[in-house]
């Protein structure tokens, strides 16, 4: 049901800029979340099985880093295509077409 919005007034680009910047945001620091917590799974299970103590630094720099630098270029390309086809399609419920 999502396809017959109502647009009140007319559709900003700001507003697409704002949502594509918080949008990216908010999936690069979920991906560094769970690039964290598998990191850091990951860094005590290798610990435990070598008998050391594990270096909890690896998981920051060689995991949950490069994992969000990754989600934020993908989170960026695609929210970018999908909400520039969203602002297309609320400028043309604007206009009335």
């Amino acid at each position: 049901m999502g396809e017959a919005e109502i647009v009140g007034r007319k559709p900003r680009l700001a507003g697409l800029a704002f949502r594509i910047v918080f949008l990216t945001l908010l999936a690069t620091l979920l991906a560094f979340a769970v690039g964290l917590l598998v990191g850091i799974i990951a860094t005590v299970l290798a610990g435990a099985v070598r008998g050391g103590r594990p270096d909890m630094t690896f998981a920051y720099r060689h995991v949950a880093f490069p994992v969000a630098l990754l989600a934020a270029a993908i989170a960026f390309i695609a929210l970018s295509f999908n909400e520039v086809r969203r602002y297309r399609r609320r400028i043309a419920l604007w206009r009335g077409f």
